[in-house]
């Protein structure tokens, strides 16, 4: 009878799951679908979709060959790092199909360098996989409409198949859900990726819910089925208890045992270590994890501004490098950018790679507001504009790259005091920034340069500057006109533009996930995005599956910030923040009016290199071009060029003729020489020295 019972049970669980599982799927399949076909009838979206699949958060499976920039230049030991890791991160793959992901030779390539490289062999294959795709669907569709056929006339068979393993289990083993074979189809499954979405999670919770309320349901038929058995150990459990009361606190002591220590005489190595946002699945990677899961030596360094904000400058360090290079991002990003595309497609590891040692930088602007003061209020920490940025934060950091490298160059290589003698810079340091941190890079120039200050810069590259906004899209004029006749109101109620809550962060970051899973769904939310935007065909959704952006913390922007934005769109000029009343702007600029940045460009001393998107509709050439317009007008050494991007492209785009320009002009500033006759004076010094002491203890 007891085996009736579990054989009953059994088979009754496993049907629940499997109603359940197809349940959801088919709620979430018929999303898809009515997402697949709003997306049909929505304009523009080719444009907008192109680049939707190709940039993901995570180190490549297989990477690409290694680009013509590193070729002559990347060191042996990353060399060594990118075979390891593909011949490596092949093996630990689960292939849901029979698809290759490689091509014909024996190189191997990612979909994003295979977009670049294109073959005969590659469009050949692309038939074989429409039709294997075509094919796989079709079954599916069979598989659902003939289920409750197959699930009666499979009845008999599981009850009759289903046999306990040994004659003291409670419960058969039976196959594992349906469930798991849909969803490892379409999906390729990556060790680094260690995110679950939202549905994958409904999916555990209706599991583990179904387990809990079976297991109930076994063990009150075990009970009622097993009087005697169940009586022993209702008898068991009194008994023990008795003999605890009676034993001396002492022995209880020394008798327990307690969970939490019961690793920690393991001389195991082990990386257990239990938190709430990994019990959650949320991927909260940093740039730290990323950069040295791929191999590479990383430094944080603490800076604090001179109004108590504190930055996290994050560094890939070349110590004896007398050539340096400063990352900084745009707006709502941060250091990850320039890293997330692995090792053969980012700027900080290609710049890295040339010998150069990488510094990137952060703004202020994080939801665990970092501040020397704990106790700042939130009004009080985002009551900041973009003057902050190019008048504090990079100020403070650039101050401090040239300090570790001073302090480290003269340590390494002592002939460099004789160098400070003529005010020389023992190290050359070039900038890239992008969107917003080309605007707050060209502040902080220009007001160095009238505050009479060096700034430590021997070049710059500008990816999509900010600065210029006047032509722009429709959507962006609506949001300037309500920041500008709303901002005094909305300041003091919303001063900081982000998520605020954990639960809210979290649902953002496994929705990314289930955007990347389910096309339909992730292209109508990627098109719905671009037209915001204004038609821009940046991966947006990629952009906001990024692991900054996670439940514990994420980059935000100052309300300020963006009346700052709209203050430079309506005036047409690359202004500092207006602060509404002439008498402040008098104590702050010494005039009634703001600073117009671009009469100012005659004082930038450094070459400049402008590039700009032809597809960017967030800051379009032409904006640029004015950028580019001003400072020839002003004879400042400048170049201007152009791609074939989308606003985020410049820090998440695989393709390499972006960063084999960017590279080419780093190579044209030549760090200074070591100068060889620095050590022979150190020598005669030395022995002038000696001379000098030997002299004086002889007279003595």
């Amino acid at each position: 009878m007891q085996r009736l019972v579990d054989d009953v049970l059994a088979v009754t669980k496993e049907s629940v799951k499997t109603f359940t599982y197809e349940s959801l799927n088919n709620i979430v399949r018929f999303i898809n679908g009515v997402s697949a076909i709003l997306l049909a009838f929505l304009p523009g979206k080719a444009s907008i979709l192109e680049n939707m699949h190709g940039w993901e958060l995570r180190p490549t499976f297989s990477g690409p060959r290694l680009p013509r920039w590193m070729e002559n230049g990347v060191s042996s030991f990353n060399e060594f790092i990118h075979e390891l890791s593909v011949d490596s991160d092949v093996s630990s793959i689960e292939y849901s199909s029979d698809e290759e992901f490689y091509d014909e030779d024996s190189t191997p390539s990612t979909p994003q360098s295979q977009d670049s490289r294109a073959s005969s062999a590659s469009r050949a294959r692309s038939f074989s996989k429409h039709d294997r795709h075509q094919t796989r669907w079709i079954r599916l569709l069979f598989a659902w409409i003939l289920w409750p056929l197959t699930f009666i006339l499979g009845i008999p068979f599981r009850l009759w198949s289903t046999t306990p393993s040994t004659s003291g289990s409670h419960e058969p083993k039976l196959h594992p859900p349906m469930k798991f074979n849909f969803f490892k189809d379409p999906i390729i499954h990556r060790t680094t990726d260690r995110r679950r979405g939202v549905v994958e999670d409904l999916h555990l919770a209706i599991e583990i819910f179904i387990e809990a309320v079976f297991d109930i349901f076994h063990k009150a038929a075990h009970c009622i089925l097993s009087p005697l058995e169940t009586s022993r150990v209702l008898f068991r459990w009194f008994s023990s208890d008795e003999s605890k009361n009676m034993e001396s606190p002492d022995d209880g002591l020394d008798a327990s045992v307690p969970t939490a220590t019961l690793g920690e005489n393991d001389p195991a190595p082990t990386e257990r270590q239990t938190t709430f946002h990994q019990s959650l699945n949320t991927d909260a990677r940093t740039c730290r994890d990323v950069i040295t899961e791929l191999g590479y030596p990383y430094e944080a360094i603490n800076v604090v501004t001179s109004d108590g904000y504190v930055l996290l400058l994050e560094r890939i360090p070349r110590r004896d490098a007398r050539k340096a290079v400063y990352l900084q991002h745009g707006i709502m990003d941060s250091s990850m950018g320039w890293v997330s595309n692995g090792v053969v497609g980012s700027p900080a590891f290609a710049a890295f790679d040339q010998g150069y040692d990488v510094f990137l930088g952060n703004f202020r602007g994080l939801v665990s507001r970092e501040h020397i003061d704990k106790n700042i209020s939130s009004r009080q920490y985002w009551r900041y504009s973009i003057n902050e940025h190019g008048t504090q934060d990079i100020p403070a950091m650039i101050e401090k790259i040239h300090q570790v490298k001073t302090s480290e160059l003269k340590n390494s290589q002592p002939d460099l005091e004789e160098e400070d003698n003529n005010d020389e810079q023992p190290y050359k340091l070039c900038a890239i920034c992008h969107s917003l941190g080309g605007a707050g890079i060209l502040m902080y120039v220009i007001t160095r340069r009238i505050e009479e200050k060096p700034h430590r810069l021997s070049r710059l590259v500008l990816l999509s500057p900010a600065g210029f906004h006047d032509d722009s899209t429709f959507v962006f004029t609506i949001v300037e006109h309500i920041v500008l006749f709303l901002g005094p109101f909305l300041a003091p109620i919303m001063p900081g533009l982000y998520i605020p809550t954990r639960f809210f962060r979290m649902l953002l970051n496994k929705l990314a996930r289930d955007f990347q899973n389910y096309p339909a769904v992730g292209g109508l939310v990627q098109t719905l995005m671009s037209y915001v935007v204004g038609g821009d065909s940046s991966n947006w959704v990629g952009a906001m599956g990024m692991s900054h952006y996670n439940m514990n913390d994420m980059p935000g922007v100052s309300f300020y910030a963006a009346l700052h934005l709209a203050q430079m769109k309506h005036a047409g000029k690359f202004v500092m923040y207006d602060y509404g009343n002439a008498a402040v702007n008098m104590e702050v600029y010494g005039t009634p009016q703001p600073l117009d940045l671009g009469e100012y460009y005659g004082l930038i001393d450094v070459p400049v290199d402008l590039v700009a998107g032809h597809k960017d509709k967030v800051i379009r050439p032409s904006m640029v071009r004015k950028h580019y317009k001003l400072m020839k007008e002003a004879g400042v050494d400048v170049m201007y060029n152009e791609f074939e991007y989308a606003h985020l492209d410049f820090t998440f785009s695989h393709r390499e003729e972006l960063l084999a320009y960017v590279m080419s002009r780093l190579l044209l500033v030549v760090p200074p020489p070591r100068k060889q006759t620095n050590q022979k004076a150190l020598k005669l010094k030395k022995k002038d020295s000696s001379r000098f002491s030997t002299s004086k203890s002889f007279f003595t």
